[in-house]
């Protein structure tokens, strides 16, 4: 069991702070450059953005960003990247869509097979990747983007009319068949300020379930085993390739959920309009959470946030994308942050060691024993058997190839 540090704990919270504070900065750098005054479009952003109405707003926001962010944060743990969260949740939600609406089921069935297909569908969608890379050696990146495309392309050839989807006349518009009563999840009724979608309480649970998986059980243990070096894994007995396939089929599961809040809480159909891009921004709010889920929760909050507050900014002169700017910037410091981080833990733990090992040699209750040398390492006391290592040394050790690894 790992033992508790106020150091670790303090390193873990200076990286994110130092990049919204570095964020902070260069955004005002950039408002003054323009000519405008950063302090005002800070305060109309705190005082747009902390509204009752505008909480709700982000509330809602964060919960579609927050499993985004758990999606992308399973295969960063595993030093795996799925860029194709995007087309995950949008086949998914699509599919859900068209099963859900071409039923009348009771509602303990109705929404949970929704929900069933939506998973389904992300996980089969995910886990054409995760075999072309373990068969045939191709890189995750590229074969998530392409099916990015081709999940748009799979979309736009079936939500056509006599299809999958339904014609409009009024609007001349298509659309899946909207879903019945019993297929639309329940709201929490805040009155004059709108709607808390349900399916926060999902996304909760799922985040809880991250937690749990990955962090108290074998699977979590031979994941992160895996992501920090596949060759060790290997020589401790963990199957690489069904732990590629497993991972990358369990974050796309959760990338189909993504979409679900939209579908289930507000539209109740699939449309050509439905939302795109919240895959990309689950990548920067997993990052800025540091693929832990209390972390990614804090981060959706914050990306919804900037989002309402910036809708703001124009009515008092400021362009909208200085929002995007804000976002951007943050990103590339949270990277920047977090290298810096990594860097300066390692060098403190490596003194840390060094000074052990220095007190191990010269300390003792008989002091060095006769065969010891200048060191006072003799026969007994040296530190590089293979025992002294501890229980807790990984496979980023001196005597084995690093391998970069995800912020974790």
């Amino acid at each position: 069991m790992k033992r508790f540090s106020v150091e670790r704990v303090l390193l873990t919270l200076l990286a994110p702070v130092l990049a919204l504070a570095a964020a902070f900065v260069i955004t005002s750098v950039v408002l003054i450059a323009t000519g405008k005054d950063p302090f005002t479009a800070f305060w109309v952003m705190f005082d747009y953005g902390t509204k009752s109405d505008s909480q709700v707003f982000i509330l809602n926001k964060a919960t579609t960003y927050y499993l985004a962010g758990l999606a992308v944060a399973i295969g960063f743990r595993m030093n795996l990247f799925n860029i194709g969260v995007d087309g995950q949740y949008r086949l998914a939600a699509f599919f859900a869509a068209a099963v859900g609406g071409a039923l009348e089921l009771p509602v303990l069935v109705h929404i949970p097979l929704i929900i069933l297909v939506a998973m389904l569908v992300g996980a089969m969608w995910a886990s054409i990747a995760a075999l072309l890379k373990v068969y045939r050696g191709v890189s995750e990146v590229i074969s998530t983007i392409m099916l990015n495309s081709l999940a748009t392309s799979f979309i736009g050839y079936l939500l056509v009319e006599d299809r999958l989807a339904v014609l409009h006349k009024d609007t001349n518009s298509v659309s899946t068949q909207p879903l019945p009563e019993s297929g639309q999840f329940f709201s929490f009724d805040m009155g004059a300020d709108g709607e808390i979608w349900g399916f926060i309480l999902v996304s909760v649970l799922a985040g809880i379930g991250f937690w749990f998986l990955l962090g108290r059980t074998r699977f979590g243990f031979d994941l992160r085993a895996v992501g920090r070096s596949e060759e060790a894994a290997k020589a401790s007995g963990v199957g690489v390739k069904r732990m590629v396939i497993t991972s990358m089929a369990l974050s796309g599961a959760v990338a189909g959920l993504t979409g679900l809040p939209l579908l289930l809480n507000d539209s109740h159909q699939f449309t050509s309009n439905f939302p795109t891009g919240i895959g990309f921004t689950g990548i920067a709010i997993a990052l800025l959470g540091r693929n832990n889920p209390v972390g990614i929760a804090f981060a959706a909050l914050l990306w919804g946030f900037l989002e309402r507050g910036g809708n703001r900014l124009e009515f008092h002169g400021y362009d909208k994308e200085i929002v995007g700017v804000m976002q951007g910037v943050i990103v590339l410091c949270v990277v920047i942050a977090y290298e810096l981080v990594r860097r300066y833990s390692l060098k403190s733990q490596q003194r840390m060691v060094g000074a052990e090992l220095a007190a191990a040699g010269q300390g003792g209750p008989g002091g060095p024993g006769p065969d010891a040398g200048p060191g006072g390492e003799g026969p007994g006391d040296g530190g590089d058997g293979p025992d002294d290592r501890g229980p807790d040394a990984g496979p980023n050790t001196p005597d084995s190839p690093e391998k970069k690894e995800v912020p974790a």
